[in-house]
């Protein structure tokens, strides 16, 4: 089965987002302040070949721990849907 992983990848909430607080402090420059306390991270999406959910699981998992994510600064999460 083919799967389609989205992985959502954030720094870590107690650390400095300085893409963020870029973006932040210049919002009012351009008239829009409603916008409070912005931060950047990364959208990942990739294709997985595995024989179930779990295996496909897995995968993405390892994928996040040993290349995509800096994992002493970065937080993630990822959803998985059958590709058609």
């Amino acid at each position: 089965m083919k799967f389609i992983a989205e992985i959502q990848i954030m720094p870590h909430a107690e650390l400095l987002d300085p893409q963020g607080k870029t973006v932040t402090k210049n919002l009012p420059n351009i008239g829009i302040h409603a916008i409070d306390k912005v931060r950047i991270g990364k959208h990942v999406e990739l294709e997985v070949e595995a024989a179930d959910e779990a295996e496909a699981s897995e995968i993405v998992d390892q994928a996040c721990q040993k290349l995509l994510v800096n994992t002493i600064m970065e937080k993630y999460e990822f959803t998985l849907a059958v590709l058609a």
